[in-house]
């Protein structure tokens, strides 16, 4: 996958339709079975670096749980 997805996405504002709510939904779902497995995670990808942000420095959990052992009551 490219590094940095975010500079790479564009949307052509241009492209307008008026459908139904269910039209767009059976357009959505055709669209995506119409991509490929990585197509699909790729996408995924973009999303989560759009709510989430994107540091290529921090990689992996960021935190680390540890087991807390209390004595029984």
């Amino acid at each position: 996958m490219p590094d940095n997805l975010q500079e790479q996405a564009r949307v052509d504002r241009r492209a307008f339709a008026v459908t139904s709510f269910a039209e767009a939904e059976r357009a959505d779902r055709a669209y995506w079975r119409s991509r490929t497995p990585d197509k699909r995670l790729e996408a995924l990808e973009l999303c989560r670096q759009i709510a989430y942000g994107y540091d290529p420095t921090t990689r992996g959990l960021s935190r680390l749980f540890g087991v807390a052992e209390f004595p029984p009551r």
